[in-house]
């Protein structure tokens, strides 16, 4: 009989930053889910929101379960090369682990899960250093949106306010963000009053593997990375 590739032992003694025992757990169990569901994916994010993704594992824990943490931990999980990876061809799989990617493990059918990736998007505010997605300009002139309350805040972020009668007025045009431009911490909170949402989460498949099968997915496939 040959020999099990589940049955190798692993040294973290790279990775210790976060603790060998949480590393180990990371591991243990991602390899354990390997035995549990059908099929495996590699995805990117942009603009990762904790509550929004949260809410999506939430929905999907019946049928799926993510994984995140160390690169290089998921990598050790999976294995980096044809000798140690734990299933065929997970080590192809596990190249493709950079940068801000995870591992979804799922029994959902491949075309649900691809409508799946497509389909999300959670909507947020943009986080000081984002980029702008839009130029937001305010005129000059009454601001009817905000209380009197608000005067104190919203001088305190730059803008040109005064109370006239108890309503804040602005004393010129002001612009909050350019497109294209870093978003500073002033235009942040702004746009955060303003209920201006520019930052778009979003989930990319990479690749597909399932029982040994590989595929390469979305922009890695239209590149055409090689093995």
């Amino acid at each position: 009989m040959p020999k099990s590739k589940r049955n190798r032992v692993v040294t973290l003694s790279k990775t210790q930053k976060k603790g060998r025992e949480h590393k180990e757990t990371l591991v243990s169990a991602l390899r354990k889910a390997l035995d549990e569901y059908q099929s495996l994916y590699i995805f990117s994010f942009e603009n990762m929101r904790n509550q929004l993704f949260k809410e999506l594992r939430d929905k999907l824990k019946s049928s799926s379960r993510f994984f995140m943490g160390g690169n290089k931990v998921l990598q050790i999980a999976l294995g980096k090369s044809s000798a140690d990876e734990v299933k065929d061809n997970l080590h192809k799989a596990s190249a493709l682990i950079e940068g801000d990617r995870g591992v979804f493990l799922t029994n959902l059918p491949k075309e649900e899960v691809l409508k799946m990736f497509s389909d999300f998007e959670g909507r947020d505010f943009a986080r000081t250093g984002s980029i702008a997605t839009e130029t937001v300009e305010l005129p000059e002139g009454p601001l009817e949106q905000f209380t009197h309350d608000m005067e104190p805040f919203l001088r305190k972020q730059g803008m040109p306010v005064r109370l006239n009668k108890g309503v804040i007025e602005l004393v010129a045009d002001y612009t909050v963000c350019n497109e294209g431009d870093q978003v500073s911490p002033e235009a942040s909170r702004i746009l955060r009053v303003l209920g201006v949402q520019m930052a778009t989460f979003t989930l990319h498949p990479v690749c597909y593997w399932s029982n040994g099968e590989f595929m390469l997915l979305g922009q890695e496939e239209a590149e055409g990375t090689e093995y």
